[in-house]
């Protein structure tokens, strides 16, 4: 029998995150795998001239593969140098998480999405782009655009500005942080969709609207619903993923005047309210393919 970790930040408040693994660790247990829940700060990455090693907590294995559905990079990264399968993959979870690291990634790949202008970086926090800058994206991008910090969740950190006053004004609140700015889909204010993939399939899709705001964010007040998907978008949906190299990503679609467009790529999206709008419990099919996976590096070694 396979053995993983399933890893959550143990850190935040609430259970939406212990959730999230508990769905992932009966799904293991149906598909006649053993997993343990472990919270990120219970393990302690070692390196010195010996090597790397793993401070634990006593009678934790050592396990064969990880269902990552925390952003700690830097564990995640010292699983994999011990060999340890880790899905999604510590590149994998920074390119997700990092909204400019994204749609670079997307661009590579020619993926359908909206205009994106990176800000550049400043490392002071007084120290905005100036008006030069400012006027550049503007001319690019127009009025409404959307100001968007590079890392967030949730829908939080995404701003609206209809003029250049407004815009002046947010890009001074972000001040020193990364951020970018975005052309307004306005085909698509206040909709959104989100689709599930879990490897080379869309398996639960749903339908985000808002009435009261630009953003469909379930957080920031928008209803979920189920979605049966198009063939164009689920094959967008899986090529963003790939485009990320996710396993397993809630992938978010616009509607764009000439059809479906990116708009963010999810590395640990929850599911919990995916399968309460649709019935469908995508842990299922997120650990069949991770442990077909593992499966096919068994037979390499």
């Amino acid at each position: 029998m396979t053995y993983g970790w399933i890893i959550y930040n143990g850190s935040l408040p609430g259970n939406k995150f212990l959730d999230f693994a508990e769905m992932l660790q009966r799904a293991a247990l149906r598909a006649g795998s053993q997993a343990d829940i472990v919270k990120n700060n219970d393990l302690l990455a070692v390196t010195d001239s010996k090597g790397m090693e793993l401070l634990k907590p006593n009678g934790l294995n050592i396990p064969e593969y990880c269902l990552f559905t925390d952003k700690d990079l830097h564990l995640a990264r010292q699983l994999e140098a011990m060999g340890i399968s880790v899905f999604n993959s510590s590149h994998a979870i920074e390119a997700s998480d990092d909204k400019i690291a994204t749609h670079q990634a997307l661009a590579k790949r020619k993926i359908p999405m909206p205009r994106t202008i990176s800000a550049p970086k400043t490392f002071l926090q007084d120290s905005p782009l100036g008006e030069k800058q400012l006027q550049l994206a503007s001319k690019a991008l127009g009025f409404p655009m959307i100001v968007k910090e590079a890392f967030g969740s949730f829908g939080q950190q995404v701003y609206l500005v209809n003029d250049m006053a407004e815009l002046q004004e947010q890009v001074q609140k972000i001040g020193g942080k990364p951020f970018l700015f975005q052309e307004f889909v306005e085909t698509s204010r206040g909709i959104d969709l989100r689709l599930q993939v879990a490897g080379d399939e869309v398996v639960a899709s749903v339908r985000r609207t808002a009435v009261d705001d630009f953003r469909a964010n379930v957080t920031n007040g928008g209803k979920m619903h189920s979605y049966e998907p198009t063939d164009a978008e689920c094959e967008l949906a899986i090529a963003a993923a790939k485009a990320l190299g996710c396993d397993f990503a809630g992938v978010d679609l616009l509607h764009g005047e000439l059809g479906p467009i990116v708009c963010e790529v999810n590395s640990n999206a929850h599911i919990h309210n995916l399968m309460d709008a649709t019935g469908i419990d995508a842990s299922d099919a997120i650990v069949r393919d991770v442990l077909r996976k593992v499966k096919d590096r068994r037979k390499q070694f």
